[in-house]
């Protein structure tokens, strides 16, 4: 006769009371983290794409060429990669609560600081230490979010938290716009009052996080004993039910081949991201210029305002293909499908020119790329093999910082080829074959 061993018995009691309560926990915790953690991104996404918006008075006053404003806005990522997996190991090892603190207190101070920038090394310099200064923020934050939610509840969740990629773009862009016409108050240029005031509130904010927020679900005071129980047993039995674990190392667990692919498969969605990000002020004003075929825009208000519209048609597409996604439990279609539409609609948009028409197609390729983040991420959290904390935090680090080579790719290849050609259009072909690529790419990575 088969026998229940103690063990067997507690583990099935605490599944049975998680399932029971599960809604209700989860959304304790996702009402509690989601909302702080999505003001950090959108202030962190902020201060890294804001110089996009800068650019529309900053290159013009310094002199910069398309193809030092795009190597400019790409060296960000050089440093970012450099020290992202270090950076994610120390994150693990002392909480997260002190590390994206330190992160974003000094991302704040260097991020202020580019309003000095006066020649394209000073400008080199400063986006390669805002690099530094944010690497392991946003795995960081991955990893955290891992530690809070079962694998089924990952693909809405990041969807939900990661919207705040897109918000950014949706407050940033009016914001950047009003704060670039303060020019010549107290003496300083609009690009000038942009970085001081839009830097200012991640030092804030990281004093704010010493306070907030909590390592562990252990820890959680904030959650009542039975939920706390239940939900720490919940995330084990999920760890357990993937195997033993396999790599105690973070360095052992770089090897791992599905990580590579989905590091390199990541690779096309900082491209199109960053690509676009920190081009779509300057195309929207070029929209602008043939549409009404003068010299002269609507302005630099106008065109952070339009620069709105796709990020905020995107952050819908965001949530609810994230909620599709965990609904049928299915990732890979879900990206692959995303990533084409988003590489077509960007190869569309240079058939035409008028402010309607790149405002349509870039907001369709817009929503084809936010889609692709949910289940990405759902899909890169979830393995066969489960990780020691750092093994897991170093596997993110890896697929995030590898695949932000293409933060650096995307707005240097455009500036590039701008510069040669006068036309955006060679660089949008580029990337959209990338997303194409990425597309097929992830179609070979194990569901599980």
């Amino acid at each position: 006769m088969a026998t229940t061993t103690p063990d067997n018995t507690a583990s099935a009691s605490v599944k049975h009371a998680f399932a029971a309560s599960s809604p209700a926990v989860v959304s304790k915790v996702r009402r509690r983290l989601i909302p702080f953690l999505f003001l950090l991104y959108i202030v962190a996404y902020l201060d890294r794409i804001n110089v996009g918006f800068a650019a529309l008075q900053m290159n013009q006053a310094l002199g910069f060429s398309a193809t030092t404003y795009g190597l400019g806005a790409g060296m960000f990522f050089l440093s970012y990669v450099l020290f992202e997996i270090p950076s994610n190991v120390v994150l693990a090892r002392i909480g997260a609560r002190l590390w994206i603190a330190r992160i974003m207190i000094t991302w704040g101070i260097v991020s202020s600081a580019m309003m000095f920038v006066r020649s394209p090394a000073g400008f080199y310099v400063l986006r390669f230490l805002l690099g530094a200064a944010e690497a392991g923020f946003f795995p960081g934050l991955i990893f955290y979010l891992t530690q809070w939610f079962p694998a089924r509840e990952r693909a809405r969740t990041i969807a939900m938290f990661m919207t705040a990629t897109l918000t950014a773009g949706v407050i940033g862009g009016p914001v950047s716009g009003a704060l670039l016409s303060l020019h010549g108050v107290g003496g300083l240029a609009g690009w000038q009052w942009l970085f001081l005031l839009e830097g200012a509130p991640a030092i804030v904010l990281g004093f704010v996080v010493l306070r907030v927020l909590t390592d562990r679900p252990d820890h959680a005071r904030w959650l009542e004993d039975s939920e706390r129980a239940a939900l720490v047993a919940c995330l084990e039995e999920d760890a357990r039910t993937r195997t033993q674990v396999l790599h105690a190392s973070p360095w052992r667990a770089l090897g791992n081949g599905r990580t590579w692919l989905l590091a390199i498969a990541h690779f096309t969605i900082p491209v199109m991201l960053y690509g676009l990000g920190f081009w779509l002020p300057q195309m929207i004003k070029t929209a602008l210029r043939q549409g009404s075929g003068r010299a002269s825009d609507g302005g630099d208000f106008t065109v952070g305002v339009l620069s709105a519209i796709p990020y905020a048609l995107g952050a819908v597409a965001m949530v609810l293909a994230g909620r599709h996604s965990d609904r049928t439990g299915e990732r890979r279609w879900h990206f692959a499908i995303a990533a084409t539409a988003g590489g077509a609609a960007l190869a569309v948009s240079t058939a035409g020119s008028g402010i309607v028409w790149s405002i349509v197609t870039l907001s369709i390729a817009m929503i084809g790329l936010a889609s692709m983040f949910g289940p990405f991420w759902a899909l890169a959290t979830t393995s066969r093999s489960a990780l020691s904390n750092t093994a897991a935090a170093a596997s993110i680090a890896l697929v995030n910082s590898v695949g932000n080579t293409g933060g650096f790719v995307g707005p240097y290849l455009l500036g590039v080829i701008n510069d040669a050609t006068h036309s955006f259009a060679i660089g949008l072909y580029a990337i959209a074959a990338m997303m194409v690529a990425g597309a097929a790419l992830v179609l070979t990575v194990d569901e599980r």
